[in-house]
Order: C-alpha cells, then sequence, then structure tokens
C-alpha cells in the first residue's frame, strides 16, 4: 500500500517562507503525477502545483511566482517551496501522487499552513 507522507506545514508570518516536503512509500511502481492541493476552512479542495514524472511543472494562478514545486524521483519526494507568503495560502496542504500503469491516486493525511501577521 502506497503511503504518502507530508511535512513542513506550521505557523509563519505574512512574507514569510516554508517548504513542504511529501515522501511517497510502500510501491515499486514508478510514481508518475505528483501534485499539491490545498483546503481552507469551508473550501473545496483546490489544486496548487504539479509535476509529471519528467519535471513538466503547472501552477495554479495565486501562486505563481511565488511557490516552486520539485521532486527528486530517486526518493519519490516531492516538495513545495513557498515564499511570499500570504494570509489567503492558510489552509491544509495535501500531496497526492498518481502511480503504476493504471495511474491509481494515492493522498495524504496533510499538513496545516498558517499565514499570520
Amino acid at each position: 500500500q502506497v503511503q504518502l507522507v507530508e511535512s513542513g506545514g506550521g505557523l509563519v508570518q505574512v512574507g514569510g517562507s516554508l517548504r513542504l516536503s511529501c515522501a511517497a512509500s510502500g510501491t515499486s511502481s514508478s510514481i508518475k503525477r505528483m501534485a499539491w492541493y490545498r483546503q481552507a476552512p469551508g473550501q473545496q479542495r483546490d489544486l496548487v502545483a504539479q509535476i509529471s514524472s519528467a519535471g513538466t511543472t503547472d501552477y495554479e494562478d495565486s501562486v505563481k511566482g511565488r511557490f516552486t514545486i520539485s521532486r527528486d524521483n530517486a526518493n519519490n519526494t516531492v516538495y513545495l517551496q513557498m515564499n511570499s507568503l500570504k494570509h489567503e495560502d492558510t489552509a491544509i496542504y495535501y500531496c497526492k501522487a498518481n502511480v503504476g500503469p493504471l495511474w491509481k491516486e494515492y493522498w495524504g493525511e496533510g499538513t496545516l499552513v498558517t499565514v499570520s501577521s
């Protein structure tokens, strides 16, 4: 069973930075796309950024230029570097991975990011 474990969340001031990590384990199949989503209180879960196995990236408009997604394929880990954080970035951040030839979907349990003044 594939497990995704996120880390790196916490409390940060407006304008600050955080780096989230998500490590995948429990599979010998190739991990296709990896992504970060976020869910603010009372809101739906939305895509923040995604990265293919080849390194192609895509970002939600509000984080372009501030967030950077990257991955370490050798260690099945994806990162999200978040700079210039804003109040509206406050949310639970979830990691998602598509694994194997059927692109089966797995989710982490989330890590809370709180941006305060």
